[in-house]
């Protein structure tokens, strides 16, 4: 387990194993990561397979609470090629504790780097900020 210098908040070794699952193509389209203030670490809360699609995600996240997640976007080129890119997602929506966007905030960028392989990074408040169109659009940019 890494300590977050930051937060005092711990990263389980379950996150950087199912991270690399994903990364790997192993049977993971997307994770769900919370922070247990307790336990003082961040764990992984549930995870989606291939089949699984991004709304499948999306459902996932609690609407009135704070977490992190990846997903493993596939897309196909304006030049038909195949590719996919690793999407970390902040999840921060208004309606939850100012305790929670703190804990959130500060661990965010210390777990990320622990998460070796994202290719981008969204926060997101409310679904807008975060719908798929949004996913398409960045991951599109880079070709």
């Amino acid at each position: 387990m890494a300590a977050n210098a930051s937060s005092g908040m711990n990263v389980d070794d379950d996150c950087k194993a199912k991270f690399l699952e994903l990364k790997r193509r192993k049977g993971l389209r997307w994770i769900i990561f919370k922070i247990d203030e307790k336990a003082q670490k961040i764990l992984v809360e549930t995870a989606g397979g291939p089949a699984d699609t991004y709304e499948d995600f999306t459902k996932g996240l609690p609407e009135h609470d704070c977490r992190y997640g990846v997903y493993d976007f596939d897309f196909t080129t304006e030049d038909n090629c195949q590719k996919s890119k690793i999407f970390f997602i902040a999840w921060s929506p208004d309606t939850s504790r100012v305790r929670a966007k703190m804990i959130y905030a500060s661990s965010k960028d210390r777990f990320r780097k622990e998460l070796d392989g994202v290719h981008y990074e969204l926060q997101a408040t409310d679904p807008t900020e975060m719908d798929l169109d949004v996913i398409k659009e960045r991951a599109n940019r880079s070709g």
